[in-house]
């Protein structure tokens, strides 16, 4: 089950021909993206996807993207879903055509249904593996050109590191620095709980700032939790209470073994902020 609608309020066939073959997002990845959860016909934080898409939008020097038309957008595609009750929500912006800079940026929404796999993880957690991404904590700011922090349509190193996840027996991955210290996931923000404390790293680093993160600390500080923006290291996952990859489609996944070795029990703090997540939305 899909539905795709480009942003004009077309409605398209998904299993079609679509994109020109001198598309930018095609040729080179020069575009940007955000996913969405849908639940029951209600879109989770699209507010603060939405922003991020302009933010994103700014970095790669695209036009700013018009809010109330991508909602419009969304709401066509969602009022046409007629599969499962949650759905992944893709809204996605590329350039446009090579060597027209007349040529307005190719944008469109793509409902889809979420991969089963994904689903199983929320409930029986996962194993990661730390990977170098090759930067430092102080590169974004140095250099703001790499699009550090951006959610770029180039993905493929993201996915080259998932696939080196799978050939170590794992299924996800968690990024560290040059310095060591911790950078997100592929397509994920990491949170780490300590007692009554959850952190995030700050995208002061460099890193995405996370939509489906900000949600769960919202939710948690209202249950008397306290939440911080702080460098963390590898070594810090390792002694925490709970590791947990954040994002739309995965809500809020455990870890429970990183770099082959086991993580201490969090399945009681993982069904505590699961279940506050959910009180957001009810």
């Amino acid at each position: 089950m899909r539905v795709l609608a480009f942003l004009d309020g077309t409605l398209a066939d998904p299993d079609a021909a679509h994109l020109r073959v001198d598309d930018l997002g095609v040729l080179r990845g020069d575009g940007i993206f955000e996913t969405v959860l849908v639940v029951d016909g209600r879109p989770r934080e699209l507010g603060p996807h939405l922003d991020r898409l302009a933010r994103s939008a700014a970095m790669l020097d695209l036009p700013e993207p018009d809010g109330a038309a991508w909602e419009r957008l969304a709401r066509r595609v969602i009022d046409r879903w007629s599969g499962p009750a949650e759905m992944a929500l893709k809204l996605v912006c590329t350039r446009g055509r090579e060597g027209d800079p007349t040529a307005a940026p190719t944008a469109f929404a793509l409902g889809m249904e979420i991969d089963p796999a994904v689903i199983r993880a929320r409930a029986e957690g996962v194993a990661a593996v730390t990977l170098d991404r090759g930067i430092d904590p102080g590169l974004a700011e140095r250099a703001p050109w790499l699009l550090l922090g951006a959610k770029a349509l180039s993905y493929a190193v993201n996915m080259a590191a998932l696939r080196e996840a799978a050939r170590r027996g794992a299924a996800d991955v968690i990024f560290t620095a040059s310095d060591g210290s911790v950078l997100e996931g592929p397509t994920s923000t990491v949170v780490v709980a300590r007692g009554r404390t959850l952190y995030t790293p700050p995208p002061t680093i460099g890193i995405l700032p996370g939509t489906t993160q900000a949600a769960v600390f919202r939710a948690a500080e209202r249950a008397g939790w306290t939440t911080k923006l702080e460098p963390l290291r590898v070594e810090d996952l390792h002694g925490a209470d709970g590791v947990f990859l954040a994002s739309s489609v995965r809500k809020v996944t455990r870890v429970h073994t990183l770099d082959g070795t086991p993580l201490p029990d969090s399945t009681e703090v993982h069904a505590e902020l699961a279940d506050l997540y959910e009180t957001l939305y009810s």
